[in-house]
């Protein structure tokens, strides 16, 4: 039957009364022999399906059997009970044949010691394979059960396949690490020990290739831990490494094949397919097809599922507690009845005061507490005062600042308080500067108006001092007044001064401080009525009698800790045994000693000392606990803390402790005690246990009997309702509708003894201390006003209240609720002691994106490998997945002791989570997963069928908007010696002039720079044909342009070529070598020193030296004159090749006629006016585009006289450009913006010094950035505020565009308007629109013209797709007609068909015959109020980005600069930053500015800033030091280099984080 039950057949029997009885006794050895027998045909049928009572625990074994009906048949089921050790009773379990699993019946009630201790109804959890055996008394862990490890097990043991690639580090980064950083392809996840895993590693490793072809998972696991493992072989090292560099080279190659010519390393791309395979999982939930074909982008809200549980109860009635009762002779109030005991009983003992070796160091007695209360009040009310007034009156605040091991001082200055009627506000004692929490109880104590604090002696000795000796101010706190309350400075009152003993009124009596969820610190006021009830409601329902002995181990200065340590215990003239936290660390059963020694009735205590006493007892066997009536369990409101109390039941009930003892209480610092567990003898239901559903709960629904077995939380009761209290539940958000019985939510409590407000905050206090609880018809339940407790829970039967969690934990992530406690214990429950310590783990969430995220710090120990904790992270994060059905967002790991601590220990939840949102955690792990987490991103853009260019032109016709385009000056009214010279660009050469150039400490007339090229020419003509192609290698200097001017008088087509850096041979020098051989330069043209360094042995080991053309320095030229100059038969002939490497990391070469060369001066001299008599300065590389322009074209052309700068120079001399500006009075200067960036950060603090030296900047007119990018508004700003102080006028500075195709299209020049600058949304340029919008409105992005339209340039904004034109303030592409537009790309293979429409293309409609250039810039027109030099409106320009640098994301255009920008905003260590994609994955690189510590903070930052602003997930964020984003001679990122890079592993990045 057995056998058949287990195989999951059911077989009915006959409906007759015969019954098999069947019954014997077996060994252990027996059983397990027969058992092994018996099941092994079905073992691989069951395993993982069933979980068996677990071997080694039975002592006594039984079986038997049961009938059992499932509809109109009769099953068998078999059942098996065992004894555990030490527990009070046999658990019962049997195989049921329908659900195919072991469920348990329960405890046998024959064997219980108590009728109290209830069977568990919970079913017993599929566990894992590997599942360990655990004997009854090792249940020492804090947050969980057993239980719940199975199931956290069991739901691990699903997620074998799932694999998640690694983060990279750098080894300085490293916590500690034996292992060497391999990068495993594969990585499990499966619930197997570490011994199985490494067992498993060794055996795979000889066939390393399973089925498809992946490489396995466990070689991957035997190189992971091969430096601790002592048995791996080399061979089998070496034999795995092999076979993963052959898997890593495979895939390779495939990702080289599919993105053209990138190099791919096969650690980064192994690690991003790895990456790629783990997001191809579906999301839980799927998002929903949509379309959408506006720009407004709609957020996905999620709709609630329809399948969700609902609750189904009655509305629940208000339970109301037991009457108050009448008690003879009771005190009027507090204060009065520490006057009768004091002076009653004056030796009877009040306080007892440990110190931290456990000893007793002081007796507070009754009487002893009377007198000096006594002495502190005449003290504080008559002896302190300022300009003879008093310093305190009746009803003033003053702070009480004790520590926790001084109990005795801190109740004299309380009721030293209470008798002077003045309102102590009890508060941590500040240990620094930056104590967690401390601002906030500074911002406290302003509101409160304290000015007076009270401490001790050795407590003010220890406190941070100022330079004058004198108590530090802390941060955010008021002037405080210090006053110690030792002996010597409090005096006798006189025999006629008696403190005014007076019965208990509404007036304050205390302020308890609460820290929020978000971290503020509120003052709770508590009347005098409602202390004094609340005492009253203790005494009744703990039942406290006079003289009885109670152990506090709890903070005395707030809470349950006060409740019963120091106000109840005066009202009952009780005996309190106070245990420091300080001991407590130490010795964690000092408390139990003291209960053993004092025998003491009661003990109050958090679960937390349960749990560190048991990790102690084993050491203690002669103490008893017999003596305990309550065991005040102060936090049982916190779900799991019953297993601290069963555990606690489980180890001591040997040593006397009666299980009705346990008494769980709920209380908040609002309504104070809630409910508590009545003590024994007081005649109660007894006490109560649920088995919840964590699904039912997430929507805020008791569900008991759950399907999905894994996620299930056991709770205990807290009791009844405190005497007098009504108590209801409420609805959580909105309003307080009454919940029905079988739904979660807010306890509220109606009685006379609740706080009474926050202080100072009206607002708040009506929310929560006036809350009117309505039934659904929206009727009020009762007149009286309710306070909220902050508790989530419900009423259970026999009336008894059950919390399943605090509003501060509660978390809700797309409409379901969860417990932050709960998701704690899931996290410990995944191999806790391996890797983090237990109790310091963090749990909050984060608002990201509309909805809350959430985020799990935890402290790492420090002996655990990186790989090790990565293994137990991605466990983690899938054991929550599985029990609590949510995403964690974040999961970090920080080094040990470094998380914020709460005064009595624990995590500061709060402070911790300001500190990873300002990225001030510093871990050394950290996991994110916004691809899991995040659902509700942005509906996708679905492209709509495009609208013809003729609809288009119509459409904007018809709607009033004219036809984007815009012109320049008419260039055709010139005078007639332009007209004349337009074939020579070279005419004042023959003139006589006074220096012309001046570059580095030397200058040149034009006289001697035709000389000089003169020369050159000569030397060339022997030696080169007319057209050969001529590459100049030369640093910027007057060499250059005399050797340029050189060539073109011999005919040859001159190449300018960036030098190579001596110091950087390696990069640069293949650089030039592409040049030479793309531009087919048939002899290079340099200096002695370069031509030297061009085939040095350094070089040789860059490029093959021996394949470099003719190489001719021109340091020493024979002064020979040229026969005759070459003079070009037709304008359209070929000037010079002009070769840049572009933002997207192409070479590209562009030919420049005669004609164009002509032209562009023209355009230039007309624009800026430049005429003979002006002086401009010059700071740009002179290689190519408009810099280059500038250098060699323009002075000679316009005959004006030029200073040259090097940018390089700046790196050594900040302020050389700007002081040559002064110096020369220049009006018209260019510069690019690496240049305005030295300057800005090199000079940004020195203005002052610069004044002092006459530099003086009022002379300049226009100073113009030479750039081919979007205008940088924030560095031309902050450029104009430093420099303002030197007399640079705000308008000065502007922008300039060009590109390959046109090098100057826009330039400011010192006519016209000053530049515009317009707000776009930038969710509207994401879709291809521009919508304006005003300053500062959400998702607005500033962006400046790029200066005024040459003269002799149209330009036009075209459809991308189309080739149609667009309307005003439409993003299209900027299209150019120019007659200096470069006449086409120089390619080595001729390709130049292939970019033909880049030169040569025209519209598909309305002008279809002007030809265009396209500049591949996604740009807009708009025409502006302002009026330009001819009186016609001005059209303004606006350069958005290039389109071959934008992403296409979720169908949607990205420009990265608009990403960058957010991610340096991010944080203060991040320097610069450039994103690119790749495998459709978006990868953040920044660089650090800061310590390596600071890397790991950042990965959030990024993530976070990313999604909030752009609605986008980051794939990869890599961390690298400053200076690894490369950029180009103007400025601009070369963001593709920088994707080469990291895809060949080249960066060194100090850490890569893989999003998962």
């Amino acid at each position: 039957l057995l056998v058949k039950a287990l195989r999951g057949k059911m077989f009915p029997l006959p409906q007759t009364n015969y019954l098999l009885n069947v019954s014997w006794d077996i060994t252990q050895k027996g059983y397990e022999k027969k058992r092994g027998k018996l099941l092994a045909p079905y073992v691989p049928q069951i395993q993982g399906k069933a979980h068996r009572p677990a071997g080694n625990l039975l002592s006594r074994m039984g079986t038997g059997r049961r009938m059992w009906k499932h509809g109109t048949s009769w099953y068998c089921i078999w059942r098996w009970s065992y004894r555990t050790t030490g527990a009070s009773g046999r658990y019962t379990y049997c195989f049921c044949p329908v659900t195919n699993c072991f469920v348990s019946l329960g405890v046998d009630p024959s064997l219980q010691i108590d009728n109290r201790i209830q069977a568990s109804s919970q079913s017993v959890l599929p566990g894992s394979k590997h599942n360990r055996s655990r004997a009854a008394n090792t249940r020492d862990e804090r947050f969980r059960s057993d239980l719940h490890t199975e199931a956290v097990q069991a739901a691990l043991a699903k997620y074998k396949e799932r694999k998640m690639p690694m983060p990279s580090k750098r080894r300085s980064v490293l916590v500690q690490s034996s292992v060497e950083a391999c990068t495993p392809p594969d990585t499990s996840s499966a619930s197997e020990d570490e011994g199985s895993l490494r067992r498993q590693g060794r055996l795979a490793t000889s066939t390393p290739y399973q089925g498809h072809g992946h490489p396995s998972v466990e070689h991957w696991f035997n190189r992971v831990i091969q430096g601790s493992s002592v048995t791996t072989t080399t061979n089998t090292t070496s034999h795995a490494a092999l076979n993963a560099n052959a898997a890593a080279t495979a895939l390779a190659d495939f990702m080289a094949h599919t993105q053209l010519g990138v190099p791919v390393n096969s650690r980064v791309s192994s690690k991003i397919q790895q990456l790629l395979n783990t997001l191809k999982r579906p999301k839980r939930p799927p998002l929903r097809e949509f379309f959408v074909d506006d720009f407004e982008e709609l957020l996905d809200v999620q709709q609630p599922d329809p399948n969700q549980p609902k609750p189904e109860g009655q509305h629940m009635s208000p339970l109301e507690g037991e009457p108050l009762g009448v008690v003879n002779n009771w005190p009027p109030s507090l204060p009065a009845a520490l006057h009768r005991w004091g002076t009653t009983q004056p030796k009877s003992p009040c306080l007892t005061a440990l110190d931290n070796g456990g000893k007793a160091v002081y007796t507070l007695t009754y009487g002893k507490l009377w007198t000096r209360s006594q002495k502190l009040a005449y003290t504080l009310l008559n002896k302190l005062s300022t300009r003879n007034e008093p310093l305190l009156v009746p009803g003033d605040r003053v702070a009480l600042v004790f520590p926790n091991n001084d109990p005795v001082m801190f109740m004299v200055a309380f009721y030293g308080c209470l008798l002077a009627e003045l309102v102590p506000v009890p508060i941590e004692v500040p240990l620094t500067r930056k104590d967690a929490g401390s601002q906030q109880i500074g911002f406290l104590l302003g509101s409160c108006g304290v000015t007076l604090a009270l401490t001790t002696d050795a407590c003010q000795k220890g406190l941070p001092k100022a330079q004058t000796g004198e108590v530090a101010t802390f941060k955010g706190w008021p002037r405080l007044l210090w006053f110690v309350t030792d002996g010597k400075h409090v005096v006798k009152p006189p025999k006629d001064w008696h403190p005014p003993i007076r019965e208990a009124s509404n007036d304050i009596a205390y302020i308890e401080y609460k820290t929020s969820k978000e971290g503020s610190t509120m003052g709770i006021t508590v009347s005098h009525s409602a202390m004094l009830v609340h005492c009253h409601a203790l005494t009744q329902a703990c039942g406290y009698t006079e003289a009885e002995t109670i152990t506090n181990v709890l903070d005395f200065k707030r809470e349950a800790g006060l409740w019963h340590g120091v106000l109840t215990s005066v009202m009952n003239r009780m005996h309190v045994i106070s245990i420091p936290y300080s001991l407590m660390k130490v010795n964690p059963l000092s408390w139990i000693q003291k209960v053993h020694t004092y025998k003491a009735r009661v003990a109050v205590v958090k679960s937390r000392d349960m749990h560190w006493s048991l990790l102690a007892q084993r050491d203690q066997r002669d103490i008893s606990l017999s003596s305990l009536r309550m065991l005040i369990v102060a936090d049982g409101a916190n779900p799991w803390s019953i297993s601290s109390c069963d555990a606690f039941l489980n180890v001591f009930q040997a040593r006397g402790l009666r299980p009705e003892v346990i008494c769980p209480c709920a209380s908040s610092s609002e309504a104070m005690t809630v409910a508590i567990r009545r003590p024994p003898e007081m005649g109660v239901p007894p006490p109560g246990k649920a088995v919840l559903s964590m699904g039912g709960l997430s929507h805020s629904v008791i569900r008991v009997d759950t399907e999905e077995k894994l996620s299930v939380l056991t709770v205990q009761d807290v009791g009844q309702v405190m005497p007098g209290a009504l108590v209801c539940v409420v609805r959580v958000e909105g309003t307080p509708y009454i919940c029905q019985t079988d739904e979660v939510g807010e306890i509220c409590v109606s009685s006379g003894c609740t706080g009474v407000a926050y202080y100072g905050l009206p607002g708040m206090t009506k929310n929560l201390f006036e809350t009117i609880p309505v039934t659904s018809s929206g009727i009020p339940i009762s007149d009286r006003p309710f306070t909220r407790t902050s508790l989530l829970g419900f009423v259970g039967p026999d009336s008894l209240v059950f919390v399943v969690g605090k509003m501060d934990g509660l978390m809700v992530v797309s409409g379901r609720r969860h417990n932050a406690d709960d998701v704690v214990a899931t996290a410990l429950a995944v191999e806790p002691m391996k890797f983090v310590y237990r109790g310091r783990i963090a749990v909050f969430s984060v608002s990201v994106l509309h909805d809350e995220r959430i985020v799990v710090v935890a402290e790492q120990r420090p002996d655990a490998s990186e790989e090790d904790s990565f293994q137990w992270m991605s466990r983690v994060l899938q054991a929550i997945d599985s029990i609590h059905q949510v995403g964690v967002y974040c999961l970090a790991l920080v080094p040990a002791n470094t998380l914020p601590k709460a005064p009595l220990g624990g995590i500061h939840i709060s402070e911790t989570k300001q500190r990873f949102l300002e990225g001030a955690l510093h871990p050394c792990n950290v996991l994110m997963c916004p691809h899991t987490c995040v659902t509700n991103l942005p509906k996708p853009r679905q492209k709509q069928p495009e609208v013809g260019p003729a609809s288009m032109i119509v459409g904007n016709l018809v709607a009033g908007k004219r036809i984007a385009q815009a012109c320049g000056r008419d260039v055709t009214q010139l005078e007639d010696n332009d007209q004349a010279r337009k074939v020579e660009i070279h005419p004042h050469f023959t003139r006589s002039s006074p220096p012309h150039l001046h570059c580095r400490h030397s200058t040149a007339s034009c006289l001697q720079l035709h000389k000089r090229a003169e020369r050159v020419a000569a030397a060339l003509m022997g030696r080169l044909n007319t057209g050969d192609h001529v590459a100049l290698v030369y640093p910027p200097g007057i060499e250059l342009i005399a050797t340029f001017y050189g060539c073109l008088y011999a005919g040859c087509v001159p190449v300018t070529v960036r030098p190579p850096h001596p110091q950087n041979l390696a990069t640069t020098l293949p650089t030039v070598k592409m040049i030479v051989e793309v531009s087919k330069s048939v002899c290079i043209l340099t200096t002695q020193a370069i031509m030297k360094l061009l085939k040095s042995k350094e070089a040789a080991a860059a490029v093959d030296v021996k394949s470099w053309p003719m190489v001719l320095d021109t340091d020493d030229l024979p002064r020979k004159k040229s026969p005759q100059m070459y003079k070009p038969p037709t304008p359209e002939m070929l000037a010079y090749l002009d070769f840049s490497v572009s933002t997207t990391g192409i070479l590209a070469g562009v030919k420049m006629s005669h004609t164009a060369t002509s032209a562009l001066c023209r355009s230039i001299k007309l624009q800026c006016e430049l005429y003979p008599s002006r002086q401009i300065a010059i700071c740009l590389d002179p290689y190519c585009g408009l810099g280059f322009a500038l250098w060699c074209l323009c002075s000679v052309y316009s005959g004006h006289q030029s200073i040259l700068v090097p940018p390089l120079e700046l790196e050594s001399n900040a302020s050389l450009w700007l002081a040559a500006v002064s110096q020369y009075k220049v009006r018209v200067t260019f510069c690019s913006y690496s240049v305005m960036e030295m300057c800005t950060k090199g000079l940004g603090s020195q203005t002052e010094a610069l004044r002092l030296r006459n530099v003086n900047l009022s002379c300049v007119r226009t100073c113009m950035v030479v750039a081919e990018e979007r205008p940088r508004i924030a560095l031309t700003q902050s450029f104009s505020k430093i420099f303002k102080d030197l007399g640079l006028s705000p308008r000065a500075v502007s922008t300039t565009f060009g590109c390959r195709v046109n090098v100057a299209i826009c330039l400011q020049g010192t006519a016209g308007p000053d530049p515009t600058t317009v707000y776009v949304d930038m969710r509207a340029l994401r879709h291809d629109r521009v919508r304006l919008v005003e300053r500062g409105s959400p998702h607005s992005l500033p962006l400046m013209e790029s200066g005024k339209i040459l003269p002799g340039v149209k330009v036009i904004i075209a459809n991308t797709e189309t080739k149609g034109p667009l309307g005003d303030s439409h993003l299209g592409e900027i299209w150019v007609s120019s007659p200096h537009n470069a006449t086409g790309y120089y390619t080595v293979y001729g390709e130049e068909a292939l970019h033909a429409d880049h030169f040569n293309t025209k519209l598909s409609f309305g002008d279809t015959q002007t030809v265009w250039a396209r500049t591949g810039y996604l740009g807009f027109l708009r025409r502006t109020e302002l009026t330009d030099a001819s009186g016609e409106r001005h059209d303004a320009l606006y350069v958005v980005g290039s389109l071959d640098e934008t992403l296409e994301l979720r169908g949607m255009r990205y420009h990265p600069i608009d990403i960058e920008t957010s991610v340096i905003r991010s944080h203060k260590s991040i320097a610069e930053c450039a994103v690119f994609t790749w495998t459709n994955l978006l990868v953040v690189v920044v660089e650090l500015e800061g310590s390596e510590q600071e890397a790991l903070d950042l990965v959030a930052l990024v993530t976070n800033v990313v999604l909030e602003e752009h609605y986008l997930i980051v794939g990869v964020v890599v961390v690298v030091d400053p200076g690894v984003i490369p950029i180009n001679s103007r400025g601009e990122k070369q963001r593709m280099h920088l994707r080469d890079g990291f895809l060949a592993d080249q960066l060194d990045p100090i850490y890569v984080a893989y999003n998962m």
